[in-house]
């Protein structure tokens, strides 16, 4: 199986990798240890050629200066996470798709010999799709390519009653209706021309540069939660904008501390903005073709205690009045 996967049988020890790569030891075992693998002693034979190509290559990068050795670190401990847990879930579905067969073992051989190959290359196209996308906005926002800071919106999607809900589900359902949840939150918001930067748990973190396609996504996906006839599980949003950090997919900063702290106020149902967005979108109120077309309503937020801030101004906002 290990050959299956991994392309060949090990057949080298850590040491002779780091010779053949022309790195040294003590630097190809960081690395190791950052991407999270196992340890291995300077006498298992655990290592294939496509180690030593992979530790070349990351000593040219760094040769070349398209990494510091800070950088390398940060970026290769991300790797780590986001392939582990990549490869967890990919596992666990093979598991499941042969575990209804007298040998599991042979039948998952067989099936990840013909899946993997399908998969890598799938996987392969989906990096160089989202590195495309990266680019376009990378050049379409100049202040990205000269500050460290760039203005976006940023808002949290918190499920209500998580935890009361969660216990009444067996492990399936409990993974459905998370799935559900990230999946129709993950499609609106790249709808409306946003993206999604983690999940955690029961929450979503998703970014965009336009406060009113925030808020347009915060007050659709609460409104779905509201309604008793959709799956759909009942959520609080918070918004803030304003500078953010961009750091190896995550963001960082002030104005995402505030949209946690709106978030953990905010009640069900409900959403709630910082002073960024209020002062972004209510300035639109004569323009017929801006945000306030859509109506929002906008109820001060009179006392907000929020930790880390000394007065964190705040406003709800409210879908529009029906008049018929």
């Amino acid at each position: 199986m290990a050959a299956l996967l991994i392309g060949e049988l090990p057949h080298l020890t850590r040491v002779q990798v780091a010779e053949r790569a022309g790195v040294p030891l003590d630097v190809a075992v960081t690395l190791w240890h950052q991407l999270g693998f196992p340890h291995h002693s300077d006498d298992d034979v655990a290592f294939t050629e496509g180690d030593v190509a992979a530790l070349r290559l990351t000593s040219e990068l760094v040769g070349m200066g398209i990494w510091s050795p800070e950088s390398q670190a940060a970026l290769v401990r991300t790797w780590a996470r986001s392939y582990a847990r990549l490869a967890e879930w990919q596992t666990s579905l093979l598991a499941g798709l042969v575990s209804d067969v007298g040998e599991p073992a042979t039948a998952l051989t067989d099936l990840a010999g013909d899946v993997l190959p399908r998969v890598e290359e799938l996987q392969t196209y989906v990096w160089r799709r989202h590195l495309a996308d990266a680019a376009q906005h990378l050049l379409e926002d100049e202040g990205v390519l000269t500050a460290a800071e760039t203005q976006l919106s940023v808002c949290f999607v918190d499920i209500v009653g998580y935890t009361t809900h969660s216990r009444g589900l067996d492990g399936t359902e409990l993974v459905a209706w998370v799935d559900g949840f990230e999946q129709d939150t993950a499609a609106l918001v790249v709808d409306h021309g946003g993206q999604v930067i983690k999940t955690i748990g029961d929450e979503v973190l998703f970014t965009v540069a336009d406060p009113a396609a925030a808020v347009t996504v915060a007050m659709a996906l609460t409104a779905r939660g509201e309604d008793a006839d959709d799956p759909f599980p009942a959520v609080r949003a918070g918004i803030a904008h304003g500078a953010v950090v961009r750091r190896l997919g995550d963001v960082f900063g002030t104005t995402v501390n505030a949209a946690s702290r709106l978030t953990s106020a905010a009640r069900p149902g409900s959403v709630l903005v910082d002073a960024g967005v209020h002062e972004a979108l209510a300035a639109h109120d004569a323009d017929p073709g801006g945000a306030e077309a859509a109506g929002w309503r906008w109820h001060r937020v009179r006392r907000l205690p929020a930790k880390g801030f000394t007065h964190l101004e705040a406003w709800r906002v409210r879908p529009p009045r029906n008049d018929g």
